[in-house]
């Protein structure tokens, strides 16, 4: 599926079924990076690049 429009922290944790703090805490932590931040500085995200990244995420802690 591709997502042009960039969805905000709550719309992408949503989607990819985490809590809204969890996400913004793996983007605060660099286990996430959204695909921009707004000059107030919230997250934006591309939700197939962010479930991209979270597949990342469970593959290494598979491997951990």
């Amino acid at each position: 599926m591709t997502q042009d429009r960039l969805l905000s922290t709550g719309e992408a944790a949503r989607a990819i079924g985490v809590e809204r703090s969890t996400l913004a805490r793996w983007a605060r932590d660099g286990r996430v990076t959204p695909a921009r931040r707004t000059v107030g500085g919230q997250y934006r995200w591309n939700l197939d690049d962010l479930e991209r990244q979270v597949d990342e995420l469970w593959q290494q802690r598979g491997e951990a």
